[in-house]
């Protein structure tokens, strides 16, 4: 038997006016999902433990199997971990993103999804201009970077620079324990940066320019048990973002590199399915993750999420299906998204998601959505989110 985990992320969303009360879900033409749901369970999920933010770190943690209430200590280590970084449990880790200001509001928390290789030469030049014996910069993918504070602290307060675009963003600087020095090295970075000839550059070719960098997921090394020894067998994950990449790696998976995949709605989505049906002839278990409806439902861009979900239907899942029949195995598959990312707010909800979960030895009937309405018609709800995997797998529920 083969189990796949198909998270593609933020897919879930509220109806909306412009699509004649409809979701983005019910209105892309996702044929392979709907077929596949025809022949599944279809169920609705919790994937936050209650009083936690529906983060994609929290979400993925909980439905790959592991509580966030016993193993999260919070999204810079995880996406560290992708990056191979190494750190200590005294270090305290950072994300830090670089974002397009104009010295007073926050005007995007991706600096225009600026390139990677534009990125990468902006970082290095932070961590020349702002590194000491115990600070470090590492550059990650587009807009997501990494701080290392060695024996540092990370008791203090960051809020996610997404959650408040259009605002002044001092009103929302650190606070806590270490906030003072954080400020000060987010302060000079607007210096360092917004002359910067690739943001000169940028502002003449019409793009946002990244210039400063925000710090956000204060976190440190958690322990945590590998995949294997929890569950008892072999996977592989295929992801662009570092924070998927990173969890992936924190738990023993093999991380798969995709030519082409960005994170975001250009990504290579024909690559991650081809990508994901070769891991799945070598390993047990193969997690893929898309990010690319997530992106577009943070921008409240209706358009680019429903392509964003034809093309996840298409070119993931329609790929992988057909892989799938050519190894000639038995499979069971869980397909759902992380978490609600509503265009009306442009950011995570809390609202319960549709899941499948389909077993080609035994296939069910059912005339349930595969979409948000299925979270009210179901009767299979679960709301302990590491019981999905436990479900997956075929194993007892905790």
């Amino acid at each position: 038997m083969k189990y796949l985990l198909i998270i593609f992320d933020g897919m879930a969303d509220e109806p909306l006016e412009e699509l004649d009360g409809k979701t983005p879900m019910q209105v892309a033409k996702k044929p392979y999902m709907d077929d596949l749901a025809s022949r599944s369970l279809i169920g609705a999920a919790r994937t936050a433990p209650e009083g936690m933010y529906p983060s994609s770190d929290i979400t993925n943690m909980g439905i790959l199997g592991y509580d966030p209430r016993e193993y999260y200590t919070g999204r810079g280590a995880i996406e560290a971990a992708s990056l191979e970084i190494p750190i200590d449990t005294t270090d305290a880790v950072f994300r830090a993103n670089l974002v397009s200001t104009d010295g007073e509001l926050m005007v995007d928390s991706t600096a225009g999804h600026i390139s990677t290789e534009e990125a990468r030469e902006l970082i290095t030049l932070i961590d020349e201009k702002l590194h000491t014996n115990v600070i470090r910069f590492y550059p990650g993918v587009s807009y997501r970077h990494i701080m290392v504070w060695r024996g540092g602290s990370d008791n203090v307060r960051c809020t996610p620079p997404y959650k408040f675009h259009g605002k002044p963003f001092r009103e929302f600087y650190p606070e806590g324990n270490g906030a003072e020095k954080l400020i000060r090295m987010m302060e000079d970075s607007y210096e360092i940066l917004d002359g910067h000839p690739i943001n000169r550059r940028r502002r003449d070719e019409g793009h946002l320019p990244a210039n400063m960098i925000w710090f956000w997921g204060e976190s440190h090394l958690p322990e945590i048990p590998s995949f294997f020894n929890k569950f008892g067998v072999t996977g592989a994950v295929v992801a662009a973002v570092d924070l998927i990449r990173g969890l992936g790696r924190m738990v023993g998976l093999k991380v798969i590199d995709v030519p082409g995949a960005t994170g975001y709605i250009d990504t290579n989505y024909l690559g991650k399915g081809q990508y994901a049906v070769r891991a799945l002839a070598q390993y047990d278990f193969v997690w893929v993750h898309v990010e690319a409806p997530d992106e577009a439902g943070h921008e409240s861009d209706i358009d680019k999420k429903i392509e964003a979900i034809q093309e996840c239907d298409q070119k993931v899942l329609g790929t992988i299906l057909d892989g799938v029949k050519k190894l000639e195995q038995d499979v069971r598959i869980l397909l759902m998204p992380d978490h609600p990312t509503p265009i009306s707010t442009g950011s995570h909800s809390s609202d319960m998601v549709p899941f499948l979960l389909f077993d080609s030895t035994q296939p069910k009937q059912t005339n349930l959505p595969f979409d948000e309405r299925a979270v009210h018609e179901t009767k299979l709800v679960v709301d302990h989110a590491p019981n999905l995997m436990r479900m997956l797998l075929k194993l007892a529920e905790s």
